[in-house]
């Protein structure tokens, strides 16, 4: 999939009203520095709340403070590239955590997994390590309240430089989240009555119309997500979502959005051609037959759907590469006073 289908059903909308995407949006510029998050529990798993995570680097030196909300969930900007750091974390009856040395990369959106307090016995060691799968389960989570303007979803985008690759289960995970969201629907909504304007595909005017347009589009949203982002992905073992590059020349960065379509990582973390995607679009196009009108089937249909489908995920990476980022809002963002 590559691109949050609400986000898509937006940009497909704006191609039907001819609305070009700005130029100066291209240009957006970055933010800086790199952001740590994490969440601090308990043995329990009970997110823990007033713990104060302190963030220095390994000279000792004077860093960020910060005490949780009751969602345990903290967060900090600015990091530097090439600086090691280390977080300390303490909260009343539970035992002080010191994570080991790590060091970020430039605008990278890093997690700091498994911060687990434990109540105090005598000494206690804490390991901060987690499997891929439990790696990967936390940023789906983070990802998963990712919503441009804090409405819009954009659960298929990847901030975190080095993801761990996603199970089936997770991919599943994510599709049914983007289908079942009132914002899908929303942009469905929107599309079919653009349609409707236009009296395109053949479905008539008034009330029914409409309806049977909002069926085509919504049985559309859903093949190709399912297709696309969940069933091939898993066959295939490719990654659906779209890795926010952030970084580079703007010749560059261009160039990775427009290629979002036909090239994509694999679960092997490598670079390949994108089949999930273009079997997702081709594929739904030709179930499209099964429920559009007589005059608006055959190969035009296939073609046509199969080509509006990439050319909107082609534009959709533009704008998730330049615009979306500074937008988007992630979980404990404006949430914690700093000291």
């Amino acid at each position: 999939m590559g691109i949050s289908m609400p986000i898509r059903l937006l940009v497909a909308a704006l191609v039907v009203c001819s609305l070009p995407l700005r130029a100066q949006d291209a240009l957006a510029p970055n933010p800086e520095g790199a952001i740590l998050v994490g969440t601090v529990t308990d043995s329990n798993n009970e997110a823990v709340g007033g713990a104060t995570v302190v963030l220095e680097n390994s000279k000792g030196e004077a860093g960020q403070k910060l005490i949780t909300g009751d969602n345990g969930f903290f967060e900090f900007h600015d990091l530097q590239p090439g600086v090691s750091y280390h977080v300390t974390v303490t909260a009343p009856e539970l035992a002080p955590l010191t994570s080991p040395d790590f060091a970020v990369e430039p605008h990278q959106y890093k997690i700091l997994p498994n911060v687990q307090l434990r109540v105090p016995t005598a000494i206690t060691t804490v390991e901060v390590s987690q499997t891929p799968v439990e790696i990967a389960t936390e940023e789906v989570k983070i990802e998963e309240k990712q919503r441009v303007f804090g409405i819009i979803p954009n659960f298929y985008v990847v901030y975190e430089k080095n993801p761990a690759p996603l199970t089936t289960k997770l991919k599943f995970r994510l599709a049914f989240k983007v289908i079942a969201d009132p914002v899908t629907f929303a942009g469905v909504a929107m599309l079919s009555g653009m349609q409707q304007a236009g009296d395109t595909p053949d479905f008539g005017q008034g009330a029914q119309g409409y309806a049977k347009r909002f069926g085509a589009n919504t049985a559309d949203a859903f093949t190709d997500i399912m297709i696309g982002g969940a069933i091939l992905p898993s066959l295939l073992h490719q990654d659906p979502r779209y890795f926010y590059q952030g970084t580079g020349s703007n010749q560059s960065r261009l160039w990775h959005a427009l290629s979002t379509p036909f090239i994509c990582y694999g679960d092997n973390g490598k670079r390949q051609p994108n089949y999930s995607s273009l079997g997702g679009d081709l594929g739904s196009s030709a179930i499209s037959n099964l429920y559009y009108p007589e005059s608006n089937r055959g190969a035009k249909l296939v073609l046509g759907n199969f080509a509006m489908s990439t050319g909107t995920r082609a534009l959709s990476g533009v704008v998730q590469e330049f615009v979306l980022r500074k937008l988007t809002h992630r979980p404990g963002e404006h949430q914690f006073s700093r000291d």
